[in-house]
């Protein structure tokens, strides 16, 4: 899935002369957590978020006075502090220069966009206009429709098949030692491990399969430090 499926088109942004006050009641109102700063020409030129307005003076979060060290040796960061803390309109807290998306980026690159900035809302450009905004909840929206969906009727060998390529793929998995029996759409899983993630992960291997209504686990725990072998639920 790309960007353009998922976005929401009908975005609310601000201005840089925006008041810190109404950016947080517009955030309020519509139930965000940030806004895109647009230029009078309709360019994006930050954005604002509840991380922004998180250090403010009003409430006691701004954190402690910088000492005369810092303040001697670093003045310009320590004013660019202050700014952030008591600035009272958008420009003064803003992120300049945010990252963006395009409508054709892929949902994957939006999502290690997201984890690796510590960003929950990303705005969407198209020839350099701001189009959309899509943000973590839009994720989550689409993987809990995945979540729900009706499995397709598949027959025993379907998912038997399903579960030993997966197998076969996952770099992780042992290539013996596993037997996969399915009847009546309840697998089994028979054989050897090594640990007890290994365990798990062949079992959501195996749960993950389309029209599977029970996974019943009968792998066996080898230490491969002693050797000893553990039955399951020891």
């Amino acid at each position: 899935m790309k960007v353009s499926e998922l976005m929401s088109r009908n975005t609310v942004s601000v201005l840089p002369s925006t008041t810190v006050a109404d950016a947080a009641r517009i955030m309020l109102a519509n139930r965000v957590s940030g806004l895109p700063v647009l230029d009078e020409k309709g360019a994006l030129v930050g954005i604002v978020t509840e991380g922004d307005l998180m250090r403010r003076a009003e409430i006691g979060t701004d954190g402690k006075q910088a000492g005369w060290l810092k303040s001697l040796l670093m003045p310009a960061s320590v004013a660019s502090d202050y700014v952030a803390t008591h600035a009272r309109h958008v420009s003064g807290v803003m992120t300049h220069s945010p990252v963006f998306v395009t409508p054709g980026t892929p949902l994957d690159e939006v999502a290690q966009l997201m984890l690796r900035k510590h960003i929950k809302r990303l705005p969407v450009l198209e020839d350099n206009q701001l189009v959309g905004v899509i943000s973590r909840a839009d994720l989550l929206r689409v993987l809990a429709r995945k979540l729900i969906e009706t499995p397709v009727e598949c027959s025993d060998e379907s998912i038997s098949a399903y579960i030993k390529a997966e197998l076969e793929k996952a770099r992780w998995a042992p290539k013996s030692g596993l037997r996969i029996s399915v009847e009546n759409k309840v697998v089994s899983l028979d054989g050897t491990i090594f640990s007890d993630e290994e365990r798990q992960a062949v079992i959501v291997i195996a749960e993950n399969a389309p029209g599977v209504k029970e996974v019943k686990d009968n792998l066996i725990f080898v230490d491969p430090g002693s050797g000893l072998a553990f039955p399951p639920g020891n």
